[in-house]
């Protein structure tokens, strides 16, 4: 009973915190987005990262946190496949924006001679194309789950996907593989881009961190250009999303490959789903200020 209460009061604590957290950093970014005149592509990548957390959230700690005390068979089979359907699509959003805000953070502080700097936005409306393409090619990559997801308030005996309010139903290898496949591709593909803007960046600031030494100037070494700071903050945004994504992974293959139902471990890899969500509008808060603007 204690553990069962330890579990309820973090995946409360978890979602109220990480939505809190989400909503005061979407609003601050959304005043000072209107209210400058150079409107920054990075507030509004900020953003729509803030949002999709949010989603991530609501669709994955709001079921959790009230199937876990007590209420059974809360939604329906349409309502199941939707909350599902959105987690997965939040997921994968989360993925695609921390992806497309790591190169744009890097286009941004490369050198004016670099070629690189070439593509660097001109406005921050040349990144809402990005944005759709993020909602298609998600909302297309997740279309397996509409078929595939039950509610348990059916009765159906079907091999269960750890959450006790909706079922994976067992699909065609078929279409079970390729649905992997396009997963495996998308977030290879994006974590790729990630990894090389991520290392270009680290190049960028040590190459800055040297140029400082060089000068040899008190007043300069403590000085960190806006850009270069917030180049920081991404960078530990990364940190922060290839700890709890691989994590989650190593937990999913792990419990994939018992023999027997791991309570401890499925619990633990839920709240790794939502230790991305929950702690990067916080790490955002302490490196910009944030809290208090708010």
């Amino acid at each position: 009973m204690v553990l069962k209460f330890i579990n309820k009061m973090v995946f409360l604590s978890s979602t109220v915190v990480g939505t809190l957290g989400n909503m005061s950093v979407s609003v601050n970014y959304m005043f000072s987005w209107w209210g400058s005149p150079e409107k920054k592509p990075i507030h509004l990548i900020l953003i729509h990262l803030a949002f999709t957390n949010i989603i991530l959230l609501l669709t994955k700690g709001l079921p959790k946190i009230i199937a876990a005390f007590g209420l059974r068979n809360f939604l329906d089979d349409i309502g199941c496949k939707i909350i599902v359907y959105l987690e997965r699509l939040a997921r994968g959003l989360s993925i695609c924006t921390s992806s497309l805000l790591t190169v744009v953070q890097a286009i941004i502080i490369s050198p004016r001679s670099s070629g690189w700097r070439r593509l660097r936005p001109k406005s921050a409306w040349h990144i809402l194309p990005f944005f759709l393409f993020f909602w298609m090619l998600n909302a297309l990559t997740s279309m397996n789950l509409i078929y595939s997801i039950t509610s348990t308030s059916l009765n159906i005996s079907q091999h269960k996907n750890g959450d006790n309010y909706c079922y994976f139903t067992l699909e065609s290898q078929k279409i079970k593989w390729i649905g992997l496949l396009i997963m495996v591709l998308r977030d290879a593909v994006f974590q790729g881009a990630m990894g090389g803007a991520s290392g270009y960046m680290v190049f960028l600031l040590h190459k800055h961190h040297q140029h400082i030494l060089y000068l040899q100037n008190s007043k300069l070494l403590y000085r960190t250009p806006p850009e270069l700071r917030a180049a920081q903050s991404v960078l530990l945004l990364m940190l922060c999303f290839v700890f709890f994504y691989w994590t989650d992974c190593a937990f999913s293959l792990i419990l994939n490959l018992s023999s027997r139902d791991n309570a401890w471990m499925v619990n633990t890899r839920e709240l790794l789903t939502l230790g991305y969500a929950t702690f990067s509008p916080l790490v955002l808060i302490h490196r910009d200020g944030l809290l208090d603007k708010c």
